[in-house]
């Protein structure tokens, strides 16, 4: 039995964490990016376009990859949502 961890927005598209475990790899991965951020601030050279280019593509390829995980961990499928229709 597969546990999902999230569940598609009801306004919106994408998923939200419904799970610890949801919730806890989302704030992760943010903690991640947040961190790159300031270390490539702090130690690269704003000069240094490789670096930069770099780490732009790491920092893609690792959303892209928290995206699949999401999409593979949320029940249901990702589609834009405008909301609980009430009356029909």
């Amino acid at each position: 039995m597969t546990q999902y961890w999230f569940r598609p927005k009801r306004y919106g598209f994408g998923a939200t964490p419904i799970t610890w475990e949801g919730w806890a790899v989302t704030l992760a991965v943010a903690a991640v990016i947040v961190a790159s951020v300031l270390a490539m601030n702090r130690f690269v050279d704003r000069s240094d376009a490789t670096a930069w280019l770099t780490w732009a593509v790491l920092i893609a390829i690792a959303t892209l990859g928290f995206i699949q995980f999401t999409r593979r961990k949320t029940d249901g499928e990702w589609r834009w949502r405008w909301g609980e229709r009430t009356g029909e």
